[in-house]
């Protein structure tokens, strides 16, 4: 089955009674994107382009009672800048999901920004382009973006205040699956050098999956070779740390595909942890699940993980 923007309402509805009551950032006025400080990925027309871009729009979507922005048309892909007040080193690029259909710029953006810089994080919010918005080779350009983005933030560590080792990725639904590319795939050639900024290395230091597809068939984005669209099938000792949150009612993406890339990660003995949670269904973000359910703490435990995995190496599964 494949994800769409139709299953993923229903999805949303379903998990309407885990969610808090709680307003989201997208009925305040000042809920606005991108945000005050936002870096373009590509100094001129990304890779891929077509003659004619896609026109970016902004949209309040999901159940009434969860209202939020969705991001589609991405044609000048970025990085968007949260900082906290005491930072500590650490970056943290949030990739939204939304079935390569569109962005959960909010849930999976502005929510992972909120909830993260307050622990010392450097948030980076990445609005990649979608495949199926007339882009040649579309199955490319999702990873083009990622990789470009930890290249940008790496080179530009200092400005940034962060420490060039301690960058990782965290990716929700499809952006997980962009997350796991990112960890088992960070030095496939997808797209031709550009600039200096090429040059870095583009491997992440640590990688969240949540809720994530696994598994690039579900996508049906293209083809091309096998292990970047099935990133399971490619771990190995260059894969970073991985850290895995899904819900085992969830209604979208089954519990048997992050549970395939917990068992990959040990057969190719990558440090790894995961969480499975009885309660929680799909799209609940860092911040919409009830605080009476075990998982609406997971991004605490992602702190001290991340914490741990950058103070000293993480053993690997024997």
């Amino acid at each position: 089955m494949d994800i769409n923007r139709r299953t993923l309402l229903r999805a949303a509805a379903g998990a309407a009674a885990t969610a808090t009551s709680r307003p989201s950032l997208a009925q305040s006025p000042a809920a606005t994107w991108p945000p005050g400080e936002h870096i373009r990925l590509w100094p001129k027309r990304p890779p891929n382009a077509p003659a004619r871009l896609p026109t970016p729009r902004l949209t309040l979507n999901g159940p009434a009672d969860r209202r939020e922005l969705w991001l589609t048309g991405v044609a000048e892909p970025s990085v968007s800048v949260f900082r906290p007040t005491r930072p500590d080193g650490r970056a943290l690029i949030s990739i939204p999901g939304g079935g390569y259909q569109f962005l959960s710029i909010e849930n999976e953006g502005l929510n992972v920004a909120r909830t993260f810089t307050p622990l010392g994080f450097t948030v980076f919010v990445l609005s990649y382009r979608l495949p199926g918005e007339g882009w040649t080779e579309p199955q490319d350009v999702p990873l083009q973006d990622g990789q470009r983005a930890i290249r940008l933030i790496r080179a530009n560590a200092a400005s940034f205040g962060i420490d060039p080792a301690k960058i990782g990725v965290i990716g929700f639904s499809a952006g997980g699956l962009l997350a796991a590319s990112l960890a088992a795939a960070w030095d496939d050639p997808v797209y031709t050098k550009v600039d200096a900024i090429d040059e870095v290395d583009t491997r992440p230091d640590f990688a969240g999956l949540v809720y994530p597809v696994t598994s690039g068939d579900r996508m049906r984005v293209g083809t091309g070779p096998a292990g970047r669209f099935d990133p399971k099938r490619r771990l190995g000792a260059q894969t970073p740390p991985l850290f895995i949150v899904h819900a085992l009612d969830d209604p979208i993406v089954p519990f048997s595909e992050p549970l395939d890339m917990l068992q990959a990660a040990r057969e190719a003995h990558v440090p790894v942890e995961a969480h499975f949670l009885q309660q929680g269904g799909h799209g609940f973000g860092p911040s919409y699940l009830s605080t009476d359910l075990p998982g609406s703490r997971w991004p605490t435990l992602f702190d001290l993980w991340v914490q741990r995995a950058l103070a000293r190496p993480i053993a690997a599964p024997s």
